[in-house]
């Protein structure tokens, strides 16, 4: 059958129920930090884990045409004040409940109300083993339904669903409670990332009276696209993208790059994650003469698919059957 396209998101919303293709993926991205600039997270609910190396080799395993919800998973990362705490845990589609506004995986939930995201987080953070609880309520300023193709032949999706928000964060375990401003998307593709990109640089901005979002891709035989968006209440702009400058590469020598005004000079603020194919940071730059700080995350598909790297992984991405108190 052929697969048709189903958007996993619109002007209304998130969509968790869209239909994928085997072997695709769907995910939905939150990004936050506090007020007081003390705290931050991200959560990313993710069908077709595209770095799970469970799916990749399930794939390479002689079984080409996998069924992308038995590789599910919630990914809640927080940071600052609270210390550094990771979870995500693999689960099979039998752990999956899903509708057009409800997602469940394993013990963890993610409802769309009409006007706001709640999220209820109960997972075991790796590689060391504690309970994370807490829950999330995202409130966009205005919902976005415009996607954009990110490859060269539109396997790829972005939809850049809420780039202005506020959220409100409770927490149990860890304790913890803060209020802050928020950013929403969701990725959606029909075959996995590294069949089609070679890396990419993607970061985001909040000020007082928009956003900035600017997405690098560099696909796999040459080539590549560039986003530059300002996000505000009259709607989505394209702008003139400043150049790139280069930042310094991670202690796995991951490249990182990011887009700054000419005469200006960016850094790294603090890297949040700092993995052998990925990193997360936060970067200072500057755009139009305005100094900002972006969430900023750097991929290299090419490590992904390395075998030495998919061995390293299951010790921060563990794969378990939903289990009592698990």
């Amino acid at each position: 059958m052929q697969y048709r396209h189903h958007p996993v998101a619109s002007q209304t919303g998130p969509d968790f129920a869209a239909s994928l293709p085997t072997n695709g993926y769907a995910w939905w991205y939150v990004d936050a930090l506090s007020d007081c600039g003390r705290h931050g997270l991200t959560m990313i609910a993710m069908l077709g884990c595209v770095f799970s190396p469970w799916y990749a080799w399930a794939r390479a395993g002689g079984r080409r045409q996998i069924n992308p919800l038995e590789h599910s998973a919630l990914n809640l990362a927080l940071y600052g004040a609270a210390g550094h705490r990771w979870a995500l845990t693999e689960r099979g589609a039998a752990d999956l409940v899903r509708s057009n506004g409800q997602l469940t995986i394993g013990r963890s939930s993610l409802h769309w109300d009409g006007t706001a995201l709640h999220a209820e987080i109960n997972e075991i953070t790796s590689p060391w083993p504690t309970r994370l609880q807490g829950r999330l309520r995202l409130i966009p300023e205005a919902l976005i339904g415009i996607d954009h193709v990110i490859d060269r032949d539109g396997a790829h999706r972005w939809y850049p669903i809420a780039p202005q928000a506020r959220i409100e964060v409770e927490f149990s375990r860890p304790r913890l409670q803060w209020q802050g401003h928020a950013y929403f998307d969701a990725n959606q593709g029909a075959r996995p990332l590294e069949d089609d990109f070679h890396s990419w640089n993607w970061s985001r901005a909040a000020l007082d009276d928009h956003a900035r979002v600017y997405y690098d891709t560099a696909w796999r035989g040459g080539g590549g696209k560039s986003l530059a968006l300002r996000f505000d209440g009259r709607g989505v702009h394209h702008c003139d993208p400043p150049p790139l400058q280069t930042l310094p590469c991670t202690p796995w020598g991951i490249e990182r790059t990011t887009r700054c005004d000419a005469g200006a000079q960016a850094s790294i603020y603090k890297t949040l994650e700092n993995g052998p194919f990925y990193a997360r940071s936060l970067v200072d730059t500057t755009v139009d003469g305005q100094p900002m700080r972006a969430f900023h995350e750097s991929v290299s598909l090419d490590r992904f698919a390395s075998r030495w790297v998919q061995t390293l992984l299951p010790v921060r991405l563990p794969r378990r059957p939903l289990q009592r108190g698990a």
